[in-house]
């Protein structure tokens, strides 16, 4: 734990004290450092808690600090602690104590005489050193996760080094608050959710629709070119499907069941393709000149997410993946990550997300994982090959790698410098043998191939709450629901405005979907010019066309985008759109 990680997981404990001062009762869970901050989850017996209440407890902690209390550690018997922990009424820390072996010595920390928390530390020597920080907001917790325990009170604060650094990271905050996609969605008329639907089941209008499917074509479009064929497959499937795979075991708990009143037999909705896509693979006999099989495919799978997991596009039941997957020979491996790695930078780029780190993820020691470490290890020096011969910026991170291989995530960085995992290209060396997959390799020999997950936008429910708060809503012209809205002056114009529709539908954009129709629509509305241009900057529609009678008279259009206004002659209308 570095230094930093040390100054915010004291702060805990330090918020810990500061809201036993307020509220004597409360009984503490656990309060650990995370990235930007520090939580503390508390059960205060019933007492509601609001932001309200946070510059009180914010400044019971302020002078808890500047006591420059020292942070001592303490190693006691587990019967000590729970000793301690009866004495002080503190039923979670009971429960986390009761779970350790017998002879554990368990660790303590004294915040000077003020305070005494069951921790494994470590800590700052004393409170002058928590740097700078602020409490941000109340949210509610499980206890422990699960949905059938106690909901505790969380209270996040956040903390850095120096003053500067947190005022940078507010500021940062308050530009996410405004371009929450949530906000936005609702705003721009892009997605909705209904009671009666669902939690965690997003439903796009027309607009919205629009836009995914732009993401998804575009997606499909720039892998076809690559060799990659459509498949599709269906929704729910057996459950011996995932048995097979290895998902059952490890993913079983995240499965929608549907049962059959015809067969009795249990299905279950999708969660994930690849099993499906491995089907395919084995459906015929392939030999070594059928490699590489490249699949890809943009369809919708299903997960039990937990309730409070859930969050506008960001985390949902029904997740929509652009999903491809190459089955190849070993000597083929370095060639498809490469042409992997050139489509996620060419969409990325498109996307105006060009600043793309690698997160090289890796298994740990953990017993989470399927097939040969041996294997693995293979895999993973071919993975850091990989990015070192498409000279990524990468690092690395143990425990980050899915159940079956290794994987490559790109994180790539926002507008307002937020770093997003989308991206991924995952070597299997698992599910093949799993599946009994092979081909005949140029000996005449059975051989198993390799299986390459990959997606290049990921979750595309994800990808567009990320894409959504990049762009604060005003989208690139080329995916933009509405690019262009043709705004009246009054209804002398409207032979003029029939002449300018007819020459948008004859326009095909080329850059970068092709056969991309121009979307527009004309407000010829009774409202004066001025309501009809601020409807549509709140829409964030990037080109405006604005007609009036001297407009008419020139054969000339009055053009708004975001940042400037022009009038071109109206013979040149096609061409300048085009090239936006």
């Amino acid at each position: 734990m570095d230094n930093l990680d040390k100054m915010r997981h004291t702060l805990s404990h330090v918020l810990a004290a500061a809201v036993r001062m307020l509220y004597p009762e409360v009984s503490f869970g656990i309060g650990p450092s995370i990235d930007n901050g520090f939580y503390y989850d508390i059960d205060f017996g019933g007492i509601k808690i609001s932001d309200a209440d946070l510059p009180k407890i914010e400044k019971n902690m302020r002078k808890i600090i500047a006591r420059k209390l020292p942070m001592e550690k303490r190693v006691v018997s587990k019967t000590e602690a729970l000793d301690w922990a009866r004495d002080h009424k503190q039923k979670y820390k009971i429960e986390l104590i009761e779970e350790l072996p017998e002879s554990s010595e368990i660790s303590f920390y004294d915040l000077g005489d003020l305070f005494t928390d069951l921790c494994k530390g470590p800590h700052i020597k004393n409170t002058s050193e928590v740097g700078a920080f602020k409490l941000v907001r109340v949210a509610g917790a499980y206890w422990r996760g699960d949905e059938k325990r106690e909901m505790l009170t969380r209270i996040y604060g956040v903390a850095f080094e120096t003053e500067e650094e947190l005022a940078a990271y507010l500021k940062q905050q308050e530009e996410a608050k405004a371009r929450d996609h949530r906000k936005l969605g609702k705003e721009l008329d892009l997605f909705c959710f209904s009671d009666l639907v669902g939690a965690g089941l997003p439903l796009f209008t027309p607009r919205g629709t629009e836009l995914r499917e732009l993401m998804a074509n575009y997606s499909l479009s720039l892998r076809g070119r690559e060799g990659f064929k459509k498949v599709w497959t269906p929704h729910i499937t057996k459950t011996d499907l995932y048995k097979t795979s290895g998902h059952y075991a490890k993913f079983g708990d995240e499965l929608f069941m549907v049962h059959s009143q015809v067969s009795g037999e249990d299905f279950a909705m999708k969660p994930m393709n690849c099993p499906h896509h491995a089907q395919i693979f084995a459906s015929r006999p392939r030999t070594y000149r059928d490699m590489p099989v490249r699949y890809m495919e943009a369809t919708t799978d299903y997960r039990d997410e937990k309730t409070g997991e859930l969050g506008g596009l960001s985390r949902v039941r029904s997740l929509t993946q652009d999903d491809s997957h190459v089955f190849c020979r070993n000597d083929q491996i370095k060639d498809e990550v490469k042409r992997l790695v050139g489509i996620v930078k060419e969409l990325y780029e498109t996307m105006g997300m060009q600043k793309l780190r690698a997160r090289l993820s890796y298994r740990s020691d953990e017993d989470k994982y399927l097939g040969d470490k041996k294997l693995w290890e293979m895999a993973q020096k071919q993975i850091k090959q990989a990015a070192i011969d498409n000279k990524l910026d990468y690092f690395e991170q143990e425990g980050e790698a899915a159940f079956y291989g290794p994987k490559i995530d790109f994180m790539a960085e926002d507008a307002i410098g937020r770093e997003h995992q989308l991206a991924t290209i995952q070597l299997d060396f698992v599910q093949p043998e799993r599946f009994g997959l092979e081909f005949t390799n140029s000996k005449g020999e059975k051989e198993q191939p390799v299986m390459i997950h990959h997606a290049t936008l990921g979750s595309i429910e994800r990808f567009l709450s990320v894409f959504i708060e990049h762009t604060g809503g005003w989208f690139p012209f080329w995916c933009a629901p509405e690019q262009v809205r043709i705004v009246t002056v009054n209804d002398r114009v409207a032979s003029y405005v029939s002449k300018i529709t007819a020459l948008l539908d004859e326009i095909v954009l080329d850059k970068p979907l092709k056969y991309n129709e121009l979307r527009y629509t004309v407000d010829e509305s009774a409202d004066s010019l001025s309501k009809k241009i601020k409807r549509a900057t709140e829409m964030k529609i990037p080109v405006l066309l604005i007609v009036g009678p001297k407009d008419v008279e020139a054969e000339v259009v009055s053009i708004r985008l975001r940042d400037k206004e022009e009038k071109i002659k109206l013979s040149k209308l096609a061409d300048y759109l085009r090239n936006l």
